[in-house]
């Protein structure tokens, strides 16, 4: 059986500032998707990290299907019109036009999908982060895929020995490129390493399967102004062929910096927590992820555990507020504060139109 996987996620509107989505808007999205199970799709699974609600479906559609789209959007649409009239902060902040063309893209949302062979006892994992980037997977997915001293089974098991080839998007030049791991190693970490200018977007078997995938769109690339950070969404098959659910998690337990966080011009440490802690709200943050494990079975799901509520990453909050205290201590200077490219809000401009009559040459 073909099943598609989709994961689509908006910031529709939050509760107390950019923080959470209300309990009223969770539960019309479930509602909206729940009249369509047996219908449109085959069965469903509405999430949030932070104000980003994310509206996971399972369907025969195939992937960028219209109807799916639709769906989303209009389940979207409705969301922030209720947002609007339980007067919540940014309703429908990532809705960036009023009119559907028959796909998402393009308009706001992050659509994370793939169309897979299901296997015997197919697992996945869900991830959603909040007040973060475009390109925050690219070191845990090149960790889970091709660092064996994350992902034993590259060295143990002979069905991940011959490596995975990575779909990398250069996000500014609108342009892809295929890299095979391990043989180009080094030129994939020479581009993913750039992340204000490369994304990970797929990844593949050798031999054509799909691994995984992740939300590559920029909001502010495509509102061409600041409207929010991009937090994305990933979807990523385990076990069987893949790295094991252990070895997909494993990368997060090490907290490292993104680009996100408040006002989206700030670097901090990705925090991994259970769904009732993704709360940011300490200077909007740090930022967040969520990891939901699920198995399904003819588009049937089961779960999801929540993996990262599990105790053994408490040590990883812990570093990650270490690392959020450390870099709150450099206050407006890098590298907690981004850099002029990469920053969502800033005056920098209009202080240096201020002050150009003043420069004197050296």
């Amino acid at each position: 059986m073909k099943t598609t996987i989709s994961i689509i996620k908006a910031d529709i509107g939050s509760v107390g500032g950019h923080i959470k989505t209300s309990d009223r808007v969770m539960d019309l999205c479930k509602k909206k998707l729940n009249e369509e199970k047996g219908k449109l799709i085959i069965d469903c699974y509405v999430t949030r990290c932070g104000d980003d609600v994310g509206l996971l479906m399972t369907h025969e559609r195939g992937v960028d299907a219209k109807e799916i789209h639709s769906l989303a959007w209009e389940t979207f649409k409705e969301g922030a019109e209720l947002a609007k009239e339980q007067g919540l902060y940014a309703a429908g902040q990532d809705l960036l036009s009023d009119a559907f063309s028959g796909n998402v893209r393009g308009m706001g949302p992050g659509i994370a999908e793939m169309k897979i062979e299901e296997r015997p006892a197919e697992v996945f994992v869900a991830f959603m982060a909040d007040k973060t980037e475009a390109s925050a997977f690219n070191l845990p997915l090149y960790e889970m895929f091709a660092n064996p001293f994350s992902t034993a089974g590259l060295v143990l098991d002979p069905k991940l020995h011959d490596g995975f080839k990575f779909e990398v998007h250069d996000v500014k030049g609108s342009r892809k490129i295929i890299l095979n791991t391990p043989e180009e190693s080094y030129d994939l970490l020479s581009l993913i390493g750039l992340t204000d200018i490369y994304a990970i977007k797929r990844i593949f078997k050798k031999s054509g399967e799909i691994a995984a995938v992740a939300s590559t769109e920029k909001v502010n690339l495509i509102a061409g102004r600041y409207v929010g950070k991009d937090d994305p969404a990933m979807l990523v098959r385990a076990q069987s062929g893949y790295p094991a659910t252990g070895e997909v998690l494993d990368p997060f337990a090490r907290p490292f910096l993104i680009a996100g966080w408040m006002r989206g011009s700030h670097r901090g440490p990705l925090m991994p927590v259970g769904e009732k802690e993704a709360n940011p709200s300490r200077f909007d943050g740090p930022p967040r992820i969520i990891a939901l494990a699920f198995s399904i079975k003819n588009g049937k799901l089961t779960g999801p555990v929540d993996a990262f509520s599990d105790v053994s990453f408490d040590d990883a909050r812990r570093r990650a507020n270490e690392l959020a205290n450390y870099m709150r201590r450099h206050g407006p200077f890098q590298p907690h504060l981004l850099p002029p490219g990469e920053m969502e809000y800033t005056t920098l401009p209009d202080v240096m139109k201020k002050l150009e009559g003043r420069f004197e040459r050296l």
